[in-house]
């Protein structure tokens, strides 16, 4: 016999506005327990002094998740001149200074090199995995290491305030991937000054918008009610980026069990879309002369 699953098969998103001072894992555990969730996940970890959207995936909605993931993300964050910690931001002890301050000008300047493709390389205290093991548990041991540089897209990166000469907040849009605390990092070392993120808000994640977030004080105070039921959000958002083929309700019947199945429309021969029957999600996959094969299928 199988294992019995605990919970209730719910499934959708909810979007917390993460506080300060908690893993983005414990959001999820949290969300998961409130909502007596079988199953439940995260489409980008924030860290913990970090606020903001954390898309949080219950039930088949974390088949979804990679799509998010790989969205587009916006953050606004601040950056302190003159100082850099161990670990980038503001929790880590300052392992150097100086009294150098770029002006305006200067700074606008540099982020021409922080835009488009470029190449980064993860803070120390990351979830980087290094033969194995956690950059952040090799850190805290005291190993230094040489973490390799990884693309990243920045589709965005302006001021949007200099509060006074040791700090200038600045907003970036970026794709998969991208550490803030690298940017202050980086873009303290162009300057000459050094630098580290005071504080960091994730604005949006793909179509997922602070606006829509609850708090966890409100995921508390509705727990295991109907009220925070209202507030989960369709599986399909996770998908909004692929296109939509409507499935003919024989081709739903051979999508859901792992087959081909005929969809109306037409794409390019291997477009990655997804499949819908009465405007739900039921397979994700790629279009072939009228059928989509299915990759993953949504259980409903």
């Amino acid at each position: 016999m199988g294992r019995i699953k605990k919970g209730r098969a719910v499934s959708g998103w909810l979007v917390v506005d993460k506080p300060a001072g908690i893993t983005s894992t414990a959001v999820v555990n949290k969300v998961k327990w409130a909502l007596s969730a079988q199953k439940a996940g995260h489409a980008g970890t924030l860290d913990p002094d970090a606020t903001g959207v954390l898309a949080v995936a219950l039930g088949e909605a974390t088949k979804t998740i990679p799509w998010i993931t790989d969205a587009l993300k916006c953050y606004r964050f601040r950056v302190v001149l003159g100082a850099a910690t161990e670990t980038d931001d503001a929790s880590g002890a300052v392992i150097a200074t100086s009294d150098m301050r770029p002006t305006a000008a200067e700074i606008e300047a540099a982020l021409a090199a922080f835009r488009g493709e470029i190449l980064q390389v993860p803070p120390q205290y990351s979830a980087v995995k290094v033969d194995g093991e956690r950059a952040y548990d090799l850190a805290r041991e005291g190993e230094a290491m040489e973490l390799a540089a990884r693309p990243l897209w920045v589709e965005r990166l302006v001021v949007t305030g200099r509060p006074d000469g040791d700090h200038v907040d600045l907003e970036m849009v970026c794709g998969k991937g991208g550490y803030v605390r690298s940017i202050a990092r980086d873009l303290g070392a162009a300057l000459g000054c050094l630098g580290h993120v005071a504080w960091l808000r994730r604005e949006w994640s793909g179509p997922f918008r602070a606006e829509l977030g609850v708090t966890l004080e409100q995921v508390e105070a509705e727990a295991k009610t109907e009220a925070l039921d209202a507030r989960l959000l369709p599986l399909e958002l996770g998908l909004q980026d692929l296109p939509e083929f409507r499935a003919t309700p024989e081709g739903a019947v051979r999508l859901r069990n792992g087959n081909p199945g005929q969809v109306l429309g037409h794409a390019d021969w291997g477009t990655e879309g997804w499949a819908s029957l009465e405007g739900q999600a039921v397979a994700v996959g790629h279009y072939r002369g009228g059928e989509l094969h299915p990759s993953r299928v949504f259980n409903r």
